[in-house]
């Protein structure tokens, strides 16, 4: 059963939600995930020319954590967005530290226990890093798009609602972008200034394509969900 809502008030769901959990639980293990991709530096193209985007492997996830992030802003505040990305912090630093002492721990010292440890440092051991680089970008930008995108909606109620979605992703991704290639590149392997201004462009335009390419099913699943949220537009803290 749906609630009726203001055409101009900002209205969340309050605490007695069905939906926030699981959504909360995806976006860590995106987060996750696309920190150990990232140890990876990605070459596509050439594309026109020589010209070859510079890129990583977390490249096709994180994305989707900021879709995440503006179903959780638009439908339950700020607060609850505030609440995820400390959260999503919390374990990455958690999964970090598992990195460290997993390669710490003594191995098998056969040719394959080394050659498994070999690659553990190779694949894991950089996590630490990409971490760092990932949260401090993670942290300002996706607090960034959730306070756009709920001083938006609080200017325009439950209109406007592919605007909001796509300027505070705009905001958002661009200091998220720029402070992680920042601290990233070197660990990626990009040396040389070029590569690094294709590094924070291509990182940027693309993440913003993915937001406007999906933008109409993150409107479909953010109306379904403050459909199914039996006390959505209570009033919440922002």
């Amino acid at each position: 059963m749906s609630v009726a809502v203001t055409p101009h008030r900002a209205a969340f769901a309050t605490r007695n939600r069905r939906y926030v959990d699981v959504i909360v639980a995806l976006f860590c293990v995106v987060l996750i995930l696309s920190n150990i991709g990232a140890s990876k530096g990605v070459l596509i193209g050439p594309i026109v020319g020589d010209f070859t985007i510079v890129t990583d492997g977390g490249f096709f996830l994180f994305p989707l954590a900021y879709i995440l992030g503006d179903v959780l802003s638009e439908v339950y505040g700020f607060a609850t967005a505030r609440r995820t990305v400390i959260t999503g912090f919390a374990l990455s630093l958690l999964a970090s530290l598992a990195f460290v002492v997993i390669i710490a721990l003594p191995g098998f010292t056969d040719d394959y226990g080394t050659a498994k440890q070999s690659a553990l440092e190779g694949a894991l051991g950089q996590v630490p890093q990409i971490v760092l680089a990932s949260m401090a970008g993670y942290v300002v930008g996706q607090l960034l798009n959730s306070w756009v995108l709920v001083r938006l909606k609080e200017r325009t109620g439950e209109s406007a609602l592919w605007a909001r979605l796509i300027g505070s992703t705009g905001v958002g991704e661009f200091a998220d972008t720029l402070i992680f290639c920042s601290i990233a590149a070197p660990v990626i392997g990009i040396a040389d200034a070029g590569q690094f201004v294709n590094y924070v462009i291509a990182g940027y335009l693309y993440k913003c394509a993915v937001e406007i390419v999906v933008s109409p099913l993150t409107m479909v699943v953010i109306r379904a969900i403050k459909a199914r949220e039996p006390d959505y537009a209570t009033p919440a803290a922002a």
